[in-house]
């Protein structure tokens, strides 16, 4: 008989909790204020913009502001998320393209739900896995994050717009927000 391995955190988070509501979603984006949350991974900061300029011309966000994690493998520090979620309204955080920065992109975006800020945590699909499993972990098995193709960090500028563009229907869908 198979016996289950316990999943274990990868990130050292230690307080879980098993609350897994989403915030409440907008009904339009028209007039909030976008948190890019950036995990230092390379393009992730252009991934990010790509999205943010799409977000401001096709569906009216007045302001978008980035933030930039500390390190890509652990989740947000309390006081950015607290700073992050006086200043915004919605976040998209990114970028998962590997196994402890998917892991810490999806926490991220737990944290947010949480907190009442609905966000996007975008990974490359190669990690979805991961992702899920640290969903599963903090409690919160059904949160939907966005899986783009992988590989991010090799793209010229050219491809990073292109993910960009073809990740903001499912963005738009994943804030609940109507085209």
């Amino acid at each position: 008989m198979a016996v289950r391995e316990a999943l274990l955190d990868p990130t050292g988070m230690n307080e879980r909790s098993t609350n897994s509501t989403l915030a409440p979603r907008p009904t339009s984006l028209r007039g909030l204020t976008v948190g890019l949350l950036d995990n230092t991974k390379v393009n992730a900061t252009a991934l990010l913009r790509g999205i943010a300029d799409d977000l401001a011309n096709r569906y009216g966000a007045v302001d978008t502001r980035l933030y930039t994690k500390d390190y890509f493998g652990t989740p947000v520090k309390d006081e950015l998320l607290r700073k992050i979620a006086r200043e915004c309204d919605v976040v998209v955080t990114a970028v998962g393209d590997c196994g402890s920065c998917s892991a810490a992109t999806v926490a991220d975006g737990i944290l947010f739900e949480r907190a009442g800020i609905p966000a996007v945590s975008i990974c490359s699909d190669s990690f979805a896995m991961s992702g899920a499993a640290m969903a599963q972990v903090q409690g919160f098995p059904g949160f939907e994050f966005l899986t783009i193709e992988h590989p991010v960090a090799s793209l010229d500028a050219r491809e990073i717009r292109q993910r960009a563009a073809r990740a903001l229907p499912d963005i738009v869908r994943i804030f609940g927000v109507g085209a």
